[in-house]
């Protein structure tokens, strides 16, 4: 991630990525959850597969190549994402969701050098530790309101949301370096349906309302974060080491919460400010390792 280039593409990143949340909280209270991502996967797997093809992008020739893009889009967009749902649609405080969230960094490091061989210095440790600081700073307010006990289902499909993309990103190392970005990219999005179509179509309706929240949310969802911010994350996985890509994620609280407070007027407290910018200084330290 260095150069102008890798900062300019971080930066981009977590910028689009943020916007899910923001995403989620304007379309959960119109749509079920599981028929809603599947028909988002579908239309942007559609539309990723148009770009390939226009772009006469190579397709794998292996059943192991495909293989390995199903895996990595069954645990990074199937597991990951409708897992995050369904626990925030059952009740699981969306601040609780980002500190689960927030413990992926710290596992993909902590796996990093026994599955992929990449060292993780004592900089880039600090910086990840720092980040987690940063990002619970700024969770802080919101886990203070916090004191319903919760369901240990929602608790173990939320840990689940957490293991999936961080095993989904390893595996992306490992195994996505030879494959063009935009048909492992229309793959992976047939990985992810996969998981989320059958669950949907056995325990819900498919109430995905044709009303304005709900097409903003989707048209969003498909052209911003699952194709534009799906392709910055191949790529920075692609280039980058992967304790350094996935502490990136503990920059989405802040900016998360900034959108919150233009859009929806939500307060911050000073603790959050702090917050932001331990985030911003320890994701700074864990990229440079």
């Amino acid at each position: 991630m260095r150069g102008f280039n890798g900062r300019l593409i971080s930066f981009a990143f977590v910028m689009l990525w943020s916007s899910g949340f923001i995403v989620a909280r304007l379309v959960r209270p119109y749509a079920e959850p599981l028929s809603f991502i599947s028909l988002r996967f579908a239309c942007a797997a559609a539309l990723m597969a148009l770009i390939a093809w226009a772009g006469n992008a190579p397709w794998p020739r292996t059943a192991r190549g495909w293989f390995n893009n199903l895996v990595a889009g069954t645990l990074i967009g199937g597991v990951y994402i409708s897992a995050t749902f369904w626990a925030v649609k059952h009740g699981l405080p969306p601040a609780i969701a980002a500190l689960l969230s927030g413990l992926q960094p710290l596992l993909t490091a902590a796996l990093a050098t026994p599955l992929l061989g990449e060292r993780v210095g004592p900089q880039r440790w600090a910086g990840i530790v720092l980040g987690f600081a940063g990002a619970l700073l700024v969770l802080a307010p919101n886990l203070s309101g916090v004191h319903t006990a919760l369901p240990p289902s929602v608790i173990f499909v939320g840990l689940l949301a957490m293991l999936a993309i961080t095993f989904g990103t390893i595996w992306q190392k490992r195994t996505g370096g030879a494959v063009d970005l935009r048909s492992g990219a229309t793959i992976q999005l047939l990985g992810g349906l996969a998981v989320t179509l059958p669950f949907a179509l056995a325990f819900e309706h498919g109430d995905v309302p044709l009303i304005a929240p709900v097409m903003a949310g989707l048209a969003w969802s498909v052209l911003v974060l699952n194709i534009a911010a799906g392709l910055l994350l191949l790529s920075l996985i692609k280039r980058g080491a992967v304790a350094a890509v996935t502490s990136l994620f503990y920059l989405s609280p802040p900016v998360t919460a900034l959108m919150a407070f233009a859009l929806f007027g939500e307060s911050l407290a000073p603790i959050q400010f702090a917050g932001m910018a331990l985030a911003a200084i320890g994701v700074a330290i864990a990229s440079r390792g």
